[in-house]
């Protein structure tokens, strides 16, 4: 059997927990700063040290955030919860326990909409919990040959964990979600989700079973999935593999296995812990959490239209189609970008078309936000009102958008300044027509010969040689009577 292959009479049967870093300007329980990259231990204290006497102080602004996306995602608010040591050993654990929550979470019982697939409708995912905790630190094994270093800045990072019920049936639908659920938390702003930087990860926990079957199997921890398509290969990989086990008569172990992405699989990395083996017990130098109604009344305030709402309102209101949609609502800038650019010009598409395509563009390049380019929405709906009345071509169109970027100019005047309109004077195009005949005698014959998709060669050229200028449906009208005229003649 194939360790890529997944037998039809199989179910793969997934959860996920995932970690998200809230954005802080502090720690969880202490004030050193968050701040990603800084050198190696730099942003500690005693208390996110764990040393002797250090009390906790629970960070307020977390809480906030938590219970921002516990709303969000449709879960029932605790008004009371619990903080918890969940104790286990990791070298950069610093006080040998970690500040979790365990049976008394901030949240429970939520859920989020998985997209539709092509062949079926959309369908809710159960977040069984969120809840609060703090980040550990972090091994480092390239920095010195043959040893582990430990960076501890991170100790003490505020973490909201997300765990879902074993919802999901394939690897394609794990990633799906959590595309989704990536992109609601970053519209909530409660976290930046760079994968990179480790402000989003996940665990996976993946067993299979006979399809048809309701029974829950051995199931396996998948660590260390820095990327969506790391994620999706992986559960592959181990649902492949558990499937081979069955196959063979074998039996799967509970067990957590590590990802090695370059070698494209997976290892044990330790017996999976149950419960009992964290030692639970209440965080004795912490209060019960209780979350003021005024908390849950301001997160209630702050819930955005959410990027799926948006992706249906954006193609009943403009008229896109879905794939536009999805793009434009990628972020809330970009978006709330596109909807000033669509409302100020008299073509929606037409507005969806120079977003996605040139300003995302030039944004990309300059690494800036789309919003960040000094191209007003305003200004970007003149230009593509010049573009869609003729007045200027669409590559000229593109052109001034350049030079709109760079020198921060309207449309109108950088056309003034540069003697950018289109052309459409007769003798001018007939001019440039002329030379490019002249030039290319070969092309010509061919083309007279019957070779007509020539013509768009001839007015690339003629447009090469007007710098934009030539207005192409004349170029093309222009070359059709100069070719058809001198085949008349040399008859």
């Amino acid at each position: 059997m194939s360790p890529l292959s997944t037998p039809r009479d199989y179910e793969t049967v997934i959860g996920l927990e995932i970690h998200v870093q809230l954005r802080t300007e502090s720690k969880m329980f202490c004030g050193c700063r968050v701040e990603y990259g800084a050198p190696p231990n730099t942003h500690v204290c005693p208390v996110c040290l764990g040393l002797p006497g250090a009390l906790p102080v629970v960070n307020a602004q977390a809480i906030r955030l938590a219970v921002l996306a516990a709303l969000a995602l449709d879960c029932e608010v605790h008004r009371r919860s619990v903080f918890a040591r969940k104790n286990y050993f990791y070298p950069d654990l610093p006080k040998g326990y970690q500040i979790s929550q365990y049976d008394r979470p901030l949240a429970t019982d939520g859920w989020l909409e998985l997209p539709a697939a092509p062949a079926g409708p959309a369908r809710r995912v159960h977040i069984q919990r969120l809840h609060v905790e703090e980040d550990s630190g972090k091994s480092v094994h390239d920095r010195f040959p043959g040893q582990t270093a430990v960076d501890l800045n991170r100790a003490g990072v505020p973490l909201v964990e997300i765990v879902t019920a074993p919802d999901l049936r394939s690897p394609a639908e794990a990633r799906a979600f959590l595309g989704r659920l990536k992109r609601t938390l970053e519209y909530l702003e409660v976290s930046d989700c760079n994968m990179e930087e480790g402000s989003l990860r996940v665990d996976a926990n993946v067993s299979v079973r006979p399809r048809g079957s309701e029974e829950l199997p051995t199931k396996t921890e998948l660590k260390n999935m820095n990327s969506f398509s790391q994620l999706e290969k992986a559960l592959n990989y181990e649902a492949a593999r558990h499937i081979a086990i069955l196959e063979s008569g074998g039996r799967v172990e509970h067990q957590t296995m590590l990802w090695a992405p370059g070698r494209g699989a997976a290892r044990p990395m330790r017996g999976k812990e149950e419960v009992h083996d964290y030692r639970y017990f209440a965080e004795p130098d912490l209060p019960t959490l209780e979350v003021a109604e005024e908390t849950v009344a301001w997160a209630a305030e702050q819930i955005p239209e959410l990027p799926w709402q948006k992706m249906r309102r954006l193609q009943t209101e403009y008229g896109l189609p879905a794939y536009d949609a999805e793009a434009l609502s990628a972020t809330r800038p970009l978006a709330a970008y596109y909807e000033a650019v669509a409302r100020a010009c008299s073509d929606p598409k037409a507005a969806a078309n120079w977003v996605m395509g040139e300003v995302q563009a030039a944004a990309n390049e300059r690494g800036r936000a789309v919003s960040e380019l000094g191209v007003e929405p305003e200004q970007l709906a003149e230009l593509i009102e010049l573009v869609g009345t003729g007045t200027l071509s669409n590559l000229l169109g593109k052109q001034v958008l350049r030079r709109m970027v760079e020198t921060g100019k309207t449309a109108e005047r950088i056309i003034a300044e540069e003697d950018l309109r289109k052309v459409v004077d007769g003798e001018r195009l007939e001019g440039w027509v002329s030379e490019v005949i002249a030039e290319h005698p070969q092309e010509v014959a061919r083309y007279r010969r019957g070779e007509e998709k020539l013509l768009a060669f001839f007015i690339g050229q003629a447009m090469h040689k007007s710098r934009g200028k030539a207005d192409p449906d004349r170029l093309r009208e222009t070359f059709e009577v100069a070719l058809g005229r001198s085949d008349d003649q040399s008859g």
